[in-house]
């Protein structure tokens, strides 16, 4: 043999022992660098995954009839057969981010609503957010859109009501960040420095099970918080902020600005994760405290938009929100800051005539309630003053007299205002309001009556609050005709 010849076969033979050798490294090194374009298909029948290694650069044909038969096995009603073909599709396609999006979207969004139980859509939800968060990020961790929608499906799908399952929803996140972070406030000092066993672990299921960044979660609670980590609006705004940080290439990123202060909105409306003393269930109320930092996120989202009509969009957003705030200090007795901020947007957005044309927070705020009950419909504006009632007594008795005040002093205002407005009309003359400390009266013979639906633990307690015998209110009762003394006074 030619020397030469001979020389080249030996190095060919050294080459191709060197490549087994360091194929298996190199295999490990490209999945770990997130250099791999595309995921083993697993558990795939055997002619497809004869046709992906075949087909090679094809793969989009292949993903494509997986498409249509993921369609129509999901018009079946085939759930699970349509979700493994949809795994299948996110490993042939893993750097395409409209994928992971769309099928997110099809778990929670569709799915989810064909199972009538609360408990099997929390798993479909679940499982949406899983495979953006834990999946669509590990392959695209720059992807705008991801982020959009992981925000999306905590502020939208989970933190709004408009699923029926969505108390499950919230209780199921209460019960997972409860344990996750060890109750319900963060400690951040021991979430960056974790000196205990118990620490440590804490750390290591926030950031390997749910992705969260310590360091992250401090500095979102810093801009807008102290924030309920508790509810998924938090984590809407969390992932939205991680988009805007590290969002990378196309993509709208005004989703992400919506994402903030949408949520914000919401942490102020029911922010507040309140355990009901009875029922043991929890309850959302409403967290004052959030205004200050939601005006702000409004304003650092205009801040940041190039686009003039885009801005005017979000200002408008953000003086609705303001006026919602005004109206919600008003009803909770905190005149003094219901005046600051009415004189906030009265002064910024002054240029609006629907802003400027109310001289008063009281007026503001009666034509607030006059634009939900009718003034002209007495038995809206009775069940209005019913209903004002009752939750001020429930305030009451969850240790909220300045609630209980200011619902009592406006629903006073809300009858006095319906009265001279219908005190020349026939409806009003036929069956008028009854008084407000008949309405009181009621509302106490409701709420203490062996048949409603409240615990005697909470009916001693009311009795106490208003200072009533203990007998009142009961079939035995020796008073219950006549409105208890000091009804409109709490001990105290």
């Amino acid at each position: 043999m030619n020397p030469r010849k001979a020389f080249l076969s030996v190095l060919a033979v050294l080459a191709l022992v060197a490549v087994h050798f360091s194929q298996a490294r190199l295999n490990v090194d490209r999945q770990t660098l997130g250099l791999t374009q595309a995921g083993v298909l697993s558990n795939a029948p055997p002619v497809l995954a004869f046709t992906t290694v075949a087909l090679g650069g094809f793969r989009g044909i292949i993903a494509n009839a997986l498409w249509i038969r993921s369609s129509e096995l999901q018009d079946d009603g085939k759930h699970f057969e349509a979700v493994q073909l949809a795994d299948w599709i996110t490993k042939l396609q893993p750097h395409f981010s409209a994928v992971w999006v769309h099928l997110a979207w099809n778990l929670s969004y569709n799915i989810s609503v064909k199972f009538p139980d609360p408990e099997d859509r929390w798993l479909w939800v679940q499982r949406g957010i899983e495979l953006l968060r834990d999946e669509g990020l590990k392959y695209n961790p720059h992807a705008i859109d991801i982020h959009a929608e992981l925000a999306r499906q905590f502020h939208h799908k989970m933190g709004a009501n408009l699923d029926d399952a969505h108390l499950t929803y919230k209780a199921h996140w209460a019960e997972e960040m409860h344990r996750a972070l060890g109750g319900g406030r963060p400690d951040f000092a021991e979430l960056l420095h974790p000196s205990t066993p118990e620490a440590k672990a804490r750390v290591a299921t926030l950031v390997g099970k749910y992705k969260l960044d310590p360091a992250l979660m401090k500095k979102v609670d810093e801009t807008y918080g102290p924030l309920e980590w508790r509810l998924p609006e938090t984590h809407a705004i969390y992932w939205a902020m991680r988009g805007l940080a590290e969002g990378r290439g196309a993509g709208d990123l005004r989703m992400l600005r919506r994402a903030i202060f949408q949520p914000m909105q919401m942490a102020f409306h029911r922010g507040r994760l309140v355990t009901n003393q009875f029922s043991q269930k929890i309850e959302f109320a409403p967290n004052l405290a959030m205004i200050p930092n939601a005006s702000k996120a409004y304003l650092d989202q205009m801040a940041a938009e190039e686009e003039e009509g885009m801005r005017e969009s979000f200002g408008n957003a953000h003086k609705n929100f303001i006026r919602d705030a005004v109206y919600f200090l008003y009803t909770y007795n905190r005149m003094a800051e219901a005046r600051k901020w009415f004189a906030y947007v009265q002064k910024t957005y002054a240029a609006d005539p629907n802003v400027t044309k109310w001289t008063s927070v009281e007026d503001y705020a009666l034509s607030r309630l006059i634009e939900d009950v009718n003034e002209t419909s007495r038995d809206r504006v009775r069940a209005f003053l019913e209903g004002s009632v009752e939750s001020a007594f429930m305030s009451l008795v969850e240790g909220d007299p300045d609630r209980f005040q200011g619902l009592m002093l406006f629903a006073e205002k809300v009858r006095s205002n319906f009265v001279d407005r219908t005190q020349n009309k026939s409806s009003q003359q036929r069956v008028p309001l009854p008084e407000m400390a008949d309405i009181k009266r009621e509302a106490l013979l409701r709420m203490l009556s062996p048949q409603s639906p409240f615990p005697p633990e909470f009916q001693g307690r009311l009795r106490t609050e208003m200072r009533l015998p203990t007998d009142w209110g009961k079939p035995t009762g020796t008073n219950n005709a006549a409105p208890p003394v000091n009804i409109g006074a709490p001990k105290g």
